[in-house]
């Protein structure tokens, strides 16, 4: 069946104990998961390497179907909807993205045909616009050296290119799968926090393996082998002194602290 389409874009996901293990695999990389993504809302997710994390994008973009529990959505199950009509819902940067030795113009709307002046909004939202318009041919510049006028860009500028596509979509879903990965924290901090303003009405999930980059959400969920064991603000959750989120919290903050010698030195 199509996938309803509202002008309002009130779309509602809902995960209703839903498990799941890779094939081959006897170890579920998901258990008995439930929550709910309601539109406007900003929800990072957060834990250690092999937690659930990206499982959890997966199974939302239907990458994969879960073999317990059921996802919905606005209550129907999504396997009944259209696959192609489905995956319109979303724009996603997943960690291995690509980009495509075409012209920058044309990377950002995965198109021959595009609207040159939202792609430039797109690219400017996304930090990289000013290094698009010094390119020799501007948005006609190709990507990388195919020919005499192809540039080099680099990891960083590449990821908010990936980025600028995801906006161009326009799709009421946006997902940042640790797309920020290659940038140093500072970078990444101005990407996420742009995106809080740019996603305003959207859903936007964000992982990042940067505490500090997911402060501004509504609500932080944290996973821990396959479960989520945590939701709520970063406020609520730094509270919480045996919890999960308070020791990645702090495990990470101790590298961002000013050594008190150092001020000596320079002070």
């Amino acid at each position: 069946m199509p996938v309803e389409k509202r002008n309002d874009n009130e779309y509602e996901i809902e995960f209703r104990n839903v498990s799941f293990k890779y094939p081959g695999s006897d170890t579920y990389a998901l258990i008995n998961l439930s929550l709910k993504l309601k539109i406007g809302e900003h929800f990072a997710v957060v834990g250690r390497n092999g937690s659930g994390k990206t499982t959890f994008i997966k199974l939302l973009t239907r990458l994969y179907d879960p073999q317990e529990g059921e996802i919905l959505l606005n209550g129907i199950n999504i396997q009944k909807y259209d696959y192609v009509d489905y995956l319109r819902l979303f724009s996603v940067v997943f960690q291995d993205f690509k980009l495509f030795a075409f012209s920058a113009g044309q990377n950002v709307a995965a198109d021959v045909h595009y609207d040159k002046e939202r792609v430039m909004e797109c690219l400017d939202k996304a930090g990289v616009g000013n290094r698009i318009r010094k390119m020799s041919k501007g948005l006609d510049t190709p990507l990388y050296k195919i020919d005499a006028d192809g540039v080099e860009i680099s990891g960083g500028e590449a990821q908010k290119i990936a980025i600028a596509r995801a906006l161009y979509k326009d799709a009421p879903f946006v997902v940042l799968d640790e797309p920020t990965a290659a940038l140093d924290p500072v970078a990444e901090f101005e990407v996420y926090s742009k995106f809080q303003d740019i996603a305003s009405d959207k859903t936007a999930i964000y992982i990042s393996h940067r505490l500090s980059s997911c402060r501004f959400c509504d609500n932080i969920l944290v996973f821990n082998q396959g479960e989520l064991i945590q939701s709520g603000s970063h406020d609520e959750l730094i509270q919480d002194e045996d919890g999960q989120y308070y020791k990645l919290w702090n495990a990470q903050a101790q590298y961002y602290r000013e050594d008190p010698r150092k001020s000596r030195l320079h002070g």
